[in-house]
């Protein structure tokens, strides 16, 4: 990167923070924040689904509609009463089949569509996930696109992301997509997500230890929040969940994702004052996003 494309790095603070976080109204109601389309879930990954779906609720969507297999909605619909939901049937593995594309509406009847937590990648998941990017590809509705729907794009070499969209990889995904070593990344993180953001021409959230957000603009932020608790199963999906919910809220997906990836961060920190490191789960995380948004905002 050049100098100037240097000079465009900022580095994420509680004063960024404020100014971006979606304003709360006295006299409103839940379709004044959001409605949220989160396409997540298998048999095998219940847990995702559930993550990034309450999530989006905690940061203050007003609606957030699951679209998952049968067997899927019927465990998490027992246990969580905040989250709708949107039965899309199931295939012999339990995962959504590929003929699930008919059930998915037109997209912008949501103010944001997540879509890869916990999909899995058979029984016809592969085929839905592109059949979904391509069919939505010129749609403005913002979409997150995550975790097994990155792995199925790599695998399908298929990188023409929606126009209004980000996608989240840890190294190893963004290693695929781009076709290069992951060690290539880890040495250059900022460099190979602007570099990604470029070639994709969307947003890309590189997760990791200072994780970075690159606009295809040539802005670039760097977000110092967080710890090692943030390194279990399902943290990812809580952070999808964050950007969905804000984004939600009328809130660009360049700033939803600065929210997102700073509260996810401090979240895991207050976590781990009263859990220590070892000890936080995903789950837990839940817990705490109320916290770090209220010390945020004092």
């Amino acid at each position: 990167m050049s100098q100037q494309q240097l000079a465009d790095i900022q580095v994420l603070g509680k004063d960024i923070i404020q100014k971006l976080m979606p304003q709360r109204i006295q006299n409103s109601h839940k379709g004044t924040y959001g409605h949220v389309l989160n396409i997540a879930g298998s048999y095998k990954f219940q847990g995702a689904a559930y993550l990034s779906s309450i999530s989006s609720l905690k940061v203050g969507a007003g609606y957030c509609m699951l679209a998952s297999a049968s067997d899927v909605i019927m465990s998490i619909a027992s246990k969580s009463p905040d989250i709708t939901y949107l039965d899309l049937g199931q295939s012999v593995w339990g995962t959504i089949p590929k003929e699930a594309i008919k059930l998915i509406s037109a997209i912008a009847n949501y103010d944001v569509v997540s879509i890869g937590c916990g999909l899995d990648q058979i029984g016809g998941v592969e085929d839905f996930v592109i059949n979904f990017i391509k069919k939505n590809r010129k749609s403005y509705t913002p979409i997150v696109i995550d975790a097994d729907a990155i792995n199925i794009l790599a695998k399908a070499r298929y990188y023409n992301m929606p126009l209004n969209s980000i996608i989240t990889p840890h190294p190893l995904e963004l290693a695929r997509l781009m076709g290069v070593d992951v060690k290539e990344i880890q040495q250059n993180r900022a460099k190979w997500a602007w570099e990604a953001s470029r070639e994709f021409d969307c947003i890309v959230l590189l997760k990791g230890h200072d994780t970075i957000i690159s606009v295809p603009s040539g802005k670039i932020f760097i977000n110092h929040t967080g710890n090692s608790s943030l390194s279990k199963a399902g943290s990812g999906d809580v952070l999808t969940g964050m950007i969905a919910g804000f984004c939600a809220q009328g809130v660009s997906l360049e700033a939803s994702a600065c929210c997102a990836v700073y509260l996810h961060g401090l979240a895991s920190e207050i976590a781990s004052k009263q859990l220590s490191e070892y000890s936080v789960l995903a789950s837990d995380l839940l817990k705490f996003i109320p916290l770090s948004i209220k010390s945020t905002l004092i």
